[in-house]
Order: C-alpha cells, then structure tokens, then sequence
C-alpha cells in the first residue's frame, strides 16, 4: 500500500539533495503493546483538549514500507517501560525488530529497577544504538537513584537517550526541565536528545542545549499547527544550534500526515543548509548513516 503523503515527503528532501530522511523519533512497539498506546491516544481529548486521530495504524510490515517509500532511510524503535518488570520484554522485542529491518536503530529502554544498572550495561555492550525513556507515562525522575549506574555507563559509551522530559501533552509530577538540569550536573557528558523541543518548557531545554554540548534537541511535532507554536523569540538560537536539532516524527501516532511536519521546519525560514542537517546530516552524524 502507497501512502498518499509519498510524494510530497520524497520532493521535500530530492529539492535539498539529500539521500533521503533521518527520522530520530519513530516508534515501532509489541503489538499489545501498541494496541495500548492507540488507546491511550484514542482516549486523550479530554485530557488534551482535542482530539488525536492517529493516522498510520498500519501493522508493522505496511509501516515500515511505507517509510521506505517516503525515503525515511534511517529511524529508531524507542520502546519506553511504563513500569518496573516491562523492559526486559521491551528490548528483546526490539532487538528482533532491528534484526529484522536493517534501516532501524536497535533501540531500547530502562526503568528505575534494581535491574536496570546490569541489563543496560549488557545492552551498550552488545550495541545498542540508542535508549528512549518517558518521564510522563513512566513517572519517574531522571535521577532516581536507580538509575546512577544507568548514567555511568551511558556516559561513558556515548550512547544517546531519546527523553520525554518536556510537559507537553500532558504534564504531571515528573515532567519538566528540573530532574534533566540536575542529572545533567552530576553527568554533564550525558548525550542527550530531549524530545519534542522539550516542549513545553522549550526554553529551558534549549537553555540545557546550550550549556551542554551532547544536548540535543527533536523537532517532533512541535512545528505543526497540532501544538501550540514554537516561542517565535526562539527561533533565532536555533541557527545557532543547528547542528544539534534532528527531525523527528512520532510516526505512527501522528494525527496528520508525515509531510506536514517538514512544511513545519521549511516555514521556519532558516534556509537550506539549516534543513539539511535537521533532516539527515545531524541525525548521520550522531548515529552513522547506516546501510546503503
């Protein structure tokens, strides 16, 4: 099945010169897993205050073809464990899916555990490409102390960690900027990639960008007319940080389509070398450009 949005999205990047996109925040999970999140989804007007018409529920195979049609050439999985005993299930059936689709990053998650130092430390060294952790629905801290010797060994190696740190949609007890300022004092090599521009708090996260070099920043969904704008007095830092924004998605559970959020960065006006290294150089850069 072609997916209507093809073309707009394969012209958008062929005008840059690019190979294709690097799509740092994608989502491929369980499926009851999955089946889960749509509801949640399905389910958050009330909370939200609109509703979220997820557009691509596909199943996993219509899903990756589709992405390979548009030119998403590389993309993560980014499971996320909502509680303590999941993530062990998670990175396994993560594991098999980038074994399976050589365009995805091997992807995993943690959760404050007493586990979780052990599993993660196994994981880098096996080599995983990249951790995704969810603040809002895992309710934790980033400095549990569970998780410092999480922190050690992700420091050490490197590897990044995709964080749901910003409040948006909808915040609670463990969103925001302060867990993220303080895990960043105690390990300030940590490479970071905060999540939807951490919005909305996204000033305080492009503040955390610029103090420290391994922040980086996902365009995910923020620069749609589904989120509230973007702080127009932003903007301007983000020339400057460009070579630390990396686009991102939220494929599947996007309620618009895919090309939507590149006509979101192309109205940002900060010129097309600034678009391509959102769209793949900054995202080559710190993961590697994958299989040819």
């Amino acid at each position: 099945m072609t997916d209507p949005d093809v073309p707009a999205v394969r012209a958008f990047w062929q005008a840059l010169g690019l190979p294709g996109l690097f799509d740092a925040h994608v989502h491929f999970l369980p499926p009851n897993i999955q089946r889960a999140v749509y509801a949640q989804f399905d389910a958050a007007g009330p909370k939200i205050g609109r509703e979220w018409p997820i557009r691509y529920r596909q199943d996993h195979a219509e899903r990756v073809e589709i992405l390979r049609a548009m030119g998403v050439r590389r993309f993560p999985t980014l499971p996320y464990a909502h509680k303590p005993g999941v993530a062990a299930y998670l990175n396994e059936w993560a594991a098999g899916f980038a074994r399976d689709v050589p365009e995805s990053l091997w992807s995993a998650t943690f959760y404050p555990e007493e586990s979780a130092a052990a599993y993660v430390k196994e994981l880098v060294r096996a080599g995983v490409e990249v951790f995704k952790v969810h603040l809002q629905v895992g309710e934790f801290h980033l400095d549990d102390p569970l998780l410092d010797g999480v922190w050690g060994t992700l420091e050490d190696a490197g590897t990044p960690v995709v964080v749901h740190a910003g409040s948006g949609p909808v915040g609670n007890d463990f969103t925001g900027p302060g867990s993220t300022e303080r895990l960043l004092r105690r390990f300030p090599r940590l490479t970071l990639l905060i999540a939807h521009m951490g919005a909305p708090e996204c000033e305080e996260f492009l503040d955390l960008a610029a103090r420290h070099e391994r922040v980086h920043l996902d365009t995910t969904m923020v620069f749609t007319d589904f989120f509230p704008a973007y702080p127009s007095q932003l903007v301007p830092r983000l020339r400057d940080l460009g070579h630390r924004v990396l686009l991102g998605s939220d494929f599947p559970t996007i309620p618009y389509p895919y090309a939507h959020q590149l006509e979101g960065l192309a109205r940002l006006d900060l010129g097309d070398d600034w678009l391509r290294r959102v769209c793949w150089e900054n995202g080559a850069a710190l993961f590697g450009p994958g299989p040819r």
